[in-house]
């Protein structure tokens, strides 16, 4: 539990200024609190003595009014500025996830759980705001007040000093005593949301299929079990925090119970001092009283940052050399000796494949469902690595460059290529964030798609919606092509471009990819050619290679 705290702040080391900053101010805010009581404690214990009341009280009403004023505008500082860092260090942490998962799901979710992930990324990291806001920050508040009450009372007297100070410091422990008990049932926890929002996202993204099926009991049934091991693993924490609340009042009780034990002890000379141990043991009450729920606090972190590392430190399916060699010169593609399988127990998909590929080739990769067209692609994108044989790239064997250099040079238009619920300029500019809108639009109109955008009111800024629901699936094919037109990559592989299409629109748009690919390497991945491809070399993939059909 702990490595994975101390992990977890390692995360938000950018953000130790903003945190800093909101540590500061919550032990500030706290001790305007202990300085408001202990300044009624005081004039009260010269009322109670009848020391110089008058004098007393004036002096008391004194200080009292700036420190009350005080008071509230730390409170405010002290939740804009804490909350303000929690939120920054959260949304690095976010980014830090989505970038680890990238680099370990390169060709998609494959056999992990959207809604689980989904989960990680959302509630998992939120949760860890409860390391920061739920247990470093009303600990260090806390910290510092229970030693300014040892201070001030030092001064009065040693013996209430400790008699107040000593249950409040033991107060100071519950967290780290508690969190041990409370990581099992906080690690249930998050392990049983996850499964929760798996069981509700995953009928949902199919809910097509589940309709079909006549799942929807089914599907309702797993939501009720998931949701009943929740509701039992967050009563089991829960339970945790209240045996944990129940021994902070027990403490603080005993601060209190020690200010009064102390002046029944000393008699009339002792009272002073009492009363004021009172009034500040009191003032540590509603600090301390977030103690016992830093345990949980701390458990949950530590269960949602062990989720969170368990998926971002799962092992990338082509790990990048140390050091990459740098990008040659050239564009032209071999393929020697190539065997791969996804899996020992599956027959191989490849086996001894041969293939070239020339700078400015326009190559047309046939083959039925499941003869490797597609894996090809995921190789040629080190997606995935060959058990044997090598492909090189200008000369270099793609195992000696990182991912990114060789996306720079091959970029890869899917049959299911997606839109996203963004604007049209955001979608482009995945393939290049530099771009301008002047490249936008030649891109656009290479594809065959620019007059239809400038017909529309936002242009470039009108929204896709979600999965290009906006435009028709010719308009939402073109807009994919502009993309991966957009990008500088020499090489296209077009992985059934035009998947889905009706006839016309297929010919359509096939006839628009001719055109606007002219120049670079194209590898074109189809089950069938209708005559308007005009590729220079036609390959069929068969028994795990290629075999000339043309060219």
């Amino acid at each position: 539990m702990t490595a994975d705290l101390i992990r977890v702040l390692g995360l938000w080391r950018s953000r130790a200024g903003w945190l800093v900053a909101g540590l500061t101010v919550a032990a500030l805010a706290a001790l305007v609190g202990v300085a408001l009581l202990a300044v009624a404690g005081r004039g009260i214990a010269h009322a109670v003595t009848g020391a110089a009341i008058f004098a007393g009280a004036a002096a008391a009403l004194a200080w009292i009014w700036p420190i009350a004023l005080m008071r509230p505008v730390l409170r405010y500082l002290d939740r804009l500025v804490s909350h303000a860092a929690a939120f920054r260090a959260l949304a690095d942490t976010r980014v830090w996830f989505f970038r680890r998962l990238a680099e370990r799901l390169p060709a998609g979710l494959g056999f992990r759980r959207a809604g689980d992930l989904l989960g990680r990324l959302v509630s998992d990291i939120d949760a860890l705001d409860r390391l920061y806001l739920g247990a470093i920050v009303p600990a260090v508040a806390a910290a510092v007040v229970v030693l300014a009450i040892f201070l001030l009372l030092g001064v009065v007297a040693p013996d209430l000093a400790v008699l107040v100070a000593a249950p409040l410091a033991l107060a100071l422990l519950l967290p780290p005593l508690l969190a041990p008990g409370a990581a099992e049932a906080g690690q249930r926890v998050a392990a049983a949301q996850g499964s929760l929002r798996a069981a509700v996202v995953d009928p949902l993204t199919g809910i097509e299929d589940t309709l079909a099926a006549g799942a929807e009991p089914v599907a309702a049934a797993r939501v009720a079990e998931e949701g009943a091991r929740l509701s039992a693993a967050q009563r089991l924490l829960a339970r945790r925090g209240a045996w944990g609340g129940a021994a902070g009042t027990v403490l603080t009780q005993a601060a209190m119970l020690g200010a009064l034990g102390y002046g029944l002890a000393t008699g009339h000379e002792g009272v002073a001092g009492a009363v004021l141990g009172l009034f500040l043991a009191i003032a540590a009450a509603e600090t301390l009283g977030l103690m016992p729920r830093a345990g949980a606090a701390l458990a949950a972190a530590a269960a949602s940052g062990r989720r969170l590392f368990e998926a971002a430190d799962a092992a990338p399916p082509v790990a990048d050399p140390q050091k990459p060699a740098p990008l040659p010169a050239g564009h032209a593609i071999r393929i020697e000796d190539v065997h791969f399988t996804w899996s020992t127990d599956r027959p191989p998909v490849f086996d001894g494949l041969e293939l070239d590929v020339p700078e400015g080739a326009r190559l047309a990769l046939l083959g039925p469902s499941g003869a490797g067209k597609s894996t090809l692609a995921s190789l040629l994108l080190k997606f995935a690595a060959p058990r044997t044989g090598r492909i090189l790239l200008g000369g270099v064997d793609i195992t000696t460059l990182s991912g990114e250099q060789l996306r720079s040079r091959i970029v890869c238009l899917t049959q299911d290529a997606r839109l996203f619920d963004d604007s049209i300029a955001a979608n482009l500019r995945l393939a290049r964030p530099e771009a301008t809108p002047a490249e936008m639009w030649r891109a656009l109109d290479a594809a065959g798609i620019g007059e239809v955008v400038r017909s529309l009111p936002e242009g470039l800024e009108t929204r896709c919606g979600e999965a290009g629901a906006r435009f028709s699936g010719g308009q939402a094919r073109r807009l994919a092509l502009a993309r991966a037109l957009l990008s500088d990559a020499p090489v296209l592989i077009l992985d059934e471009p035009a998947a889905g299409l009706d006839p016309d629109t297929e010919r359509a748009f096939l006839e628009t990819l001719d055109e606007a690919t002219a120049g670079r390497t194209v590898i074109l991945i189809v089950h069938r050619l209708i005559g308007v491809e005009h590729p220079t070399k036609i390959l069929r993939l068969a028994g795990g290679r290629a075999l000339t059909a043309m060219g």
